[in-house]
């Protein structure tokens, strides 16, 4: 990979910004701008102006561009995936970002698609899947396996021999047991602890997490 190959950054929200302060620490990628909603084309965040909208992701994406999805999970990771795929579908890149102040082991698996930020610590024979956030200070240990479009919060602790499987959201400062699973689509709110394993989607909270009861 060529230094400072161009980039896209596709959604102009808080989790961009904290995108934006990886890529440039890690001093790869040169950003040329940012794809965001139409009214707020010509905007500047720090320092990268807004070029454009979802519609045109294809255009950009067929002239050999990189791209990074950079909204947040919001709840669901609908949006993310969306955008993801049609990024895919057109043909464009979609590189591994990892902050020069993160430890990831070079034992480890991280697929397209996925940043992994500052202090994020990801151990031996760990494998993260496409399209994922591991975010500020998240331990991944070692054998854990973080399935498609997950995000990983920020000083979320996910022990050895874990599996987090696709589309699921882990809250900040979440601990999750060793040799725990965690099924697709689901929510573990900031500050739980999972010592069991997880089996039907749904929103966990608490300690030891339970799912909520409107669930």
């Amino acid at each position: 990979m060529k230094a400072n190959e161009n980039i896209i950054l596709i959604g102009g929200g808080g989790h961009c910004k904290a995108c934006i302060d990886v890529i440039e620490t890690e001093n790869k990628f040169q950003i040329i701008g940012i794809i965001d909603v139409p009214e707020k084309l010509g905007q500047v965040i720090l320092g990268y102006k807004i070029i454009g909208n979802d519609d045109n992701i294809p255009d950009f994406a067929k002239q050999g561009y990189n791209f990074l999805i950079t909204i947040g999970h919001l709840g669901n990771p609908n949006q993310r995936i969306k955008l993801y795929d049609i990024v895919k579908e057109n043909g464009g890149l979609l590189p591994v970002i990892i902050s020069p102040i993160a430890h990831v082991s070079k034992h480890s698996s991280i697929l397209q698609g996925t940043i992994i930020m500052h202090h994020a610590l990801i151990n031996a024979d760990a494998k993260i899947s496409e399209n994922c956030i591991i975010n500020n200070k998240a331990l991944i240990e070692h054998d854990v396996i973080i399935e498609d479009n997950t995000h990983i919060s920020t000083g979320a602790l996910i022990n050895g021999n874990c599996r987090i499987g696709k589309n699921c959201l882990v809250g900040s400062g979440v601990v999750v047991k060793q040799l725990i699973n965690i099924c697709q689509n689901t929510i573990v709110g900031a500050g739980a602890v999972v010592v069991c394993d997880i089996v039907n989607s749904g929103i966990y909270t608490g300690i030891p997490a339970k799912k909520k009861d409107n669930e």
